[in-house]
């Protein structure tokens, strides 16, 4: 009798457990599918799963920001939702790793409210209409064992257009428990924003924006 329960019970876990890991494996690129990007590219992510070589972004130590200058200085601003990851094959010096990141225009923060209503406002960003920043990358050549150069398209205000940062890719000492992270990514482009249409207050506001990325991202595990 304990035999027969121990069975029935090996019978019907399996599938809970076989959905649950497909569930997991399913929400590994869930914000990037359904043709937001190139299904090959979540392929190429998810093969990277299976290698051990994904790191996924940590939101809540992670930030995407912009600097601009304005009648008012030198604005700084940063968005808090933030989603993505990074497929990186440290050994191969060439194009084949991949990083997606997404963000919530509605998620921008800064400390004068009056600034981060107008920059949400429909002459600037329009978060109303279009709520999303994505970044696809579509090379990253390593200059050196930490260094290299970030090729992909950044798709803002409805308007996607090509961009490259400059990047530095840092590993986290397993000593420290508290962290968060296994990685660290830090990035840094300069962006015409009348390139994405966003060509109002030009009297305001620089055409000129300094875009800022640090992320934090653990390797994932299944």
């Amino acid at each position: 009798m304990r035999t027969l329960i121990l069975l029935s019970l090996i019978i019907f876990s399996f599938p809970v457990f076989a959905l649950h890991s497909a569930d997991d494996n399913g929400r590994i690129c869930a914000p990037f599918r359904g043709g937001i990007v190139d299904p090959a590219i979540i392929k190429s992510m998810l093969q990277a799963s299976e290698e051990g070589r994904l790191y996924r972004i940590q939101p809540k130590s992670s930030t995407v920001g912009f600097c601009v200058n304005s009648a008012v200085g030198r604005v700084e601003a940063r968005f808090k939702g933030i989603q993505g990851g990074l497929a990186l094959r440290r050994e191969v010096w060439g194009d084949k790793s991949q990083m997606l990141v997404m963000v919530d225009t509605n998620t921008l923060a800064m400390e004068r409210e009056y600034l981060q209503n107008m920059l949400k406002s429909e002459y600037f960003l329009d978060t109303y209409t279009y709520s999303k920043i994505l970044f696809v990358s579509k090379k990253l050549w390593w200059r050196n064992d930490n260094n290299a150069f970030l090729e992909g398209l950044l798709t803002m205000h409805g308007v996607t257009k090509p961009i490259h940062f400059n990047v530095t890719i840092t590993t986290v000492p397993n000593r420290n428990p508290q962290s968060v992270a296994d990685i660290v990514v830090t990035a840094k482009s300069f962006i015409k924003r009348s390139d994405f249409d966003m060509d109002n207050l030009t009297l305001l506001v620089s055409d000129s924006v300094e875009l800022c990325m640090r992320i934090e991202a653990r390797l994932f595990k299944k």
